[in-house]
């Protein structure tokens, strides 16, 4: 089956928001999210052909309501349930909402449902793959890709997160002060991951997912609200503005991969630039620094340059130094690898490569950029070979035809 786009993306952003509007209502946050899938399924089905109603959370959160009604109703200890659930529902609230009543609740549910996806009851590996589930809108697939695991270890640990946030009875709401430093960490890593899937999807047919990007942007804009002097939590919102600034650059007329060095500057976002250096630029002097500063600080330099030829390689690379020290994120040595081979040459950025981490292995970033360094150095059969093999490791299609198209150029160049 297939599903109208813009219909899909609208689902896709409402989806946390009805969830954190059941679950603050009825108390259970598994049952929610199960009734929240069904009432997403008939709207999906039924929106394309009908029209999206007027108040489309409005319709879903009605719908779904009715399905957590059902199943409530279904279970054999039905009548204990319903007076736990009516005891913790609030009198002016026990009649469900017309379909086109406003909520102004819903951006607050989704951040406290944020919280509560990442309450330390969990592992912050569980915690994080959970969030990615519900507030992200990410498949399980999609979320197995960023962490660098099979599928169905992604799938068993997504399912053993809700069974224990089910059974531990933690209450729905944004934690106080007292309770941020336990959570904060994962919290971050979620909204960096959902940017990061919405600013280079790793499936489908197009480059980017600017509804998950711009959701993690305004996520983390409300989280800096409540931790205004956070300096990673500055660091993280000014990474997000200083490289979302470059998305509309990244494809070309026909939806097709742009690379950084290539992109029309003048399509740059002046605006995100000058608020995410300003972010960066107060935010480092107040430390300690952490990976997220460091890595919007790289941005920031990119974002300053005029031209690709007047990047601060020197920089970049001292950047990529510090990052390397504070944070075990194996793409960051593809990165420093391409800093590298800028500063002293391509082969001394392929020797970076020799022997990357076990995460690494297999990933197709890994191939592309010992593609480019062994293009870089004059290599044109490496090059090709590389690139192929990354083109096959990819899901995303236009990423898949730019690395297909990179191949076919070093393959003819070298017949000639």
């Amino acid at each position: 089956m297939t599903f109208d786009p813009t219909v899909e993306d609208l689902l896709r952003t409402l989806a946390p928001q009805v969830v954190g509007v059941l679950t603050r209502r009825y108390g259970d946050f598994a049952a929610a999210e199960d009734a929240v899938q069904e009432a997403l399924l008939d709207a999906a089905t039924q929106w394309p052909a009908e029209g999206v109603p007027h108040n489309p959370r409005g319709w879903l959160v009605q719908v779904a309501g009715r399905r957590m009604t059902e199943q409530v109703r279904s279970e054999q200890a039905r009548r204990r349930r319903e007076e736990l659930v009516a005891g913790q529902i609030p009198a002016d609230r026990r009649s469900a909402p017309g379909a086109d009543a406003g909520d102004q609740g819903a951006h607050d549910d989704t951040l406290a449902l944020l919280f509560l996806c990442c309450h330390p009851v969990l592992s912050p590996a569980s915690a994080i793959a959970l969030t990615l589930r519900s507030v992200g809108g990410l498949t399980t697939g999609e979320i197995a890709a960023a962490f660098l695991v099979p599928e169905a270890t992604m799938g068993q640990r997504i399912s053993r997160a809700k069974q224990r946030i089910k059974s531990s009875g933690v209450p729905f709401r944004i934690p106080d002060s007292a309770e941020w430093p336990a959570r904060l960490d994962a919290v971050l890593h979620v909204l960096y991951l959902i940017f990061n899937e919405g600013y280079a999807s790793s499936t489908g047919a197009e480059l980017r997912r600017v509804e998950l990007s711009q959701e993690a942007i305004r996520l983390t804009r409300a989280v800096h609200t409540l931790l205004p002097d956070n300096a990673e939590v500055a660091g993280l919102l000014a990474l997000m503005l200083l490289t979302e600034a470059r998305g509309a650059a990244r494809t070309g007329p026909h939806g097709e991969l742009v690379p950084l060095a290539e992109q029309d500057r003048g399509r740059w976002d002046t605006a995100a630039i000058a608020e995410g250096v300003s972010l960066i630029t107060a935010a480092l002097p107040r430390g300690p620094v952490g990976p997220y500063q460091v890595q919007a600080a790289i941005a920031a330099v990119h974002d300053e340059a005029r031209t690709a030829a007047d990047t601060d390689w020197p920089q970049i690379l001292a950047l990529y130094e510090v990052l390397g020290r504070i944070s075990d994120n194996p793409l960051i040595i593809l990165n420093r690898a391409v800093a590298v081979a800028m500063m002293d040459g391509p082969v001394a950025g392929l020797a970076l490569l020799a022997d990357p981490p076990p995460a690494l292995t297999g990933h197709h970033r890994l191939y592309a950029v010992r593609a480019h360094l062994h293009d870089l150095a004059g290599d044109r059969e490496a090059a090709a070979a590389n690139y192929r093999i990354a083109a096959r490791r990819t899901a995303n299609l236009p990423e898949r035809h730019h690395l297909s198209l990179c191949a076919a150029r070093l393959a003819t160049e070298t017949e000639r």
